[in-house]
């Protein structure tokens, strides 16, 4: 039997279960939690870098600089949150992704302004 087949045919056996079982609460509950730690460790990973890396940097940027630079992460964090928990559909996910470039254009500029001015 090919791997192809194998696996194919274990996935249909799990996915017979959780019908059989009726299992589809649980997995659309797994399925959350396995979201929202995908987004935790995300959200580490970049607070590790930022103390690594960006926090001595941006010390030494004007106020108003640092303050238009934080304010578009967490924009950018809240708006991936509700992506990931929303499930947006149509204009609101235009709406994401209006948001999204926004906040990362703010950042991006407002660092390359900061990197050119020091």
């Amino acid at each position: 039997m090919s791997p192809f087949l194998r696996n194919l045919a274990i996935l249909a056996a799990v996915a017979l279960v959780i019908v059989l079982l009726n299992l589809e609460v649980a997995l659309a509950t797994v399925g959350t939690l396995l979201r929202l730690a995908f987004f935790i460790a995300i959200a580490v990973v970049a607070y590790f870098f930022w103390r690594d890396f960006g926090r001595r940097e941006i010390e030494t940027w004007s106020r108003r600089g640092a303050w238009v630079f934080y304010s578009a992460i967490v924009l950018a964090v809240l708006d991936i949150a509700w992506w990931l928990f929303g499930h947006p559909g149509g204009r609101d996910a235009l709406v994401f992704f209006v948001v999204a470039a926004a906040s990362i254009y703010a950042a991006i500029r407002t660092w390359r302004d900061q990197r050119t001015l020091v």
